[in-house]
């Protein structure tokens, strides 16, 4: 217990270190807002709402805070712009909720997809992935679906060997369908927990891509039907707006459970992981703050926000605010 409640401390400081960037973008303008204003009036929330959306929470999301925040501060009866900071962020931690049954997958069998184009760490994804499978002494099983690049292969055969996983791979250019079929029948036959497919995430060719998902599904529908089922889309922190228009364009393609988001240390886009969320309805379930194996982590609204606004949660529960 005390080495898990060190592991989250050693995680909460490296979001904290990684997200650095995106406080400087956003939260250092709040604090100009928060310090600067008198009053709480239509300017002091236009200033408010203008540092949110150049933080990339979006303006659809941004809207939403805002009026939440309005509303509280009406029913609370506040007038002083200081007086408003824990509300503000309480109404961003509310915006983030990953749900109850984010993490089913992990405890029946189960097939998680994975989705995303080249160069957002994908396979790096799976990877570190399959080690915490394993360290949950699951039974792990990857399949090289992404057929499409040599490279992506080698690399997924890499990660295996580097988290102790078996690997279901053909040659380059192989029918991806036919190497999931291929680690369908190897699961069943292997009693395997999670079965973790990379797949080609071609979007310029939008309609190659989704034949081929829908390939994909029939396959794992008719010899699997039993698994449960997670599609897991990866998306670069870094590239902001353009990580959300990924998204919604792989939810055209697929039923989307869950986003990776990665590349978050060192980007000053980190807001892009609450407008994913406020906006699509689609859980963020996992963040990358770095290269090792433990710097992918389940996400933790309260976590998140609370490393962004450098808000530590004290034994009692009482927050200390420093922005």
């Amino acid at each position: 217990m005390a080495e898990e409640k060190e592991k989250k401390k050693g995680f909460f400081s490296r979001l904290v270190a990684g997200l650095s960037k995106t406080r400087d973008n956003i939260v250092s303008g709040i604090d100009n807002i928060f310090s600067g204003f008198s009053k709480i009036d239509d300017e002091f929330y236009e200033e408010l709402e203008e540092t949110l959306i150049m933080g990339d929470l979006g303006v659809h999301t941004t809207e939403k805070i805002i009026e939440d925040l309005k509303e509280k501060v009406k029913e609370q009866k506040i007038k002083e712009p200081a007086a408003c900071k824990q509300l503000l962020i309480d109404s961003i931690k509310e915006q983030m909720d990953v749900g109850e049954n984010a993490y089913d997958f992990e405890n029946q069998r189960s097939v998680v997809l994975v989705i995303g184009v080249n160069g957002v760490g994908k396979t790096t994804s799976i990877g570190k992935l399959a080690g915490q499978l394993k360290a949950q002494k699951k039974k792990v099983l990857l399949a090289a679906a992404d057929t499409f690049r040599a490279a992506a292969i080698e690399q997924l055969t890499e990660w295996s060997n580097r988290a102790g996983v078996d690997i279901i791979a053909q040659k380059e250019g192989s029918d991806p369908a036919a190497v999931v079929y291929d680690a369908v029948q190897a699961a069943k036959a292997r009693n395997t927990d999670v079965l973790i497919c990379d797949t080609a995430g071609r979007l310029h060719n939008k309609k190659n891509l989704m034949e081929e998902l829908k390939k994909i599904d029939r396959i794992i529908e008719k010899e699997y039907s039993g698994a449960y089922r997670e599609n897991l889309v990866v998306l670069d922190g870094t590239t902001g707006q353009n990580a959300m228009s990924q998204a919604k364009q792989f939810m055209e393609v697929s039923n989307v459970t869950g986003i990776i988001l990665t590349k978050l240390d060192g980007t000053a886009k980190g807001g892009i992981a609450i407008a994913i969320q406020s906006e699509l309805g689609i859980p963020v379930k996992y963040i990358g703050v770095g290269e090792h194996m433990e710097d992918l982590q389940k996400f933790n609204a309260d976590d998140f926000v609370n490393a962004l606004f450098q808000t530590e949660e004290t034994e009692e529960g009482k927050k200390d605010v420093s922005l």
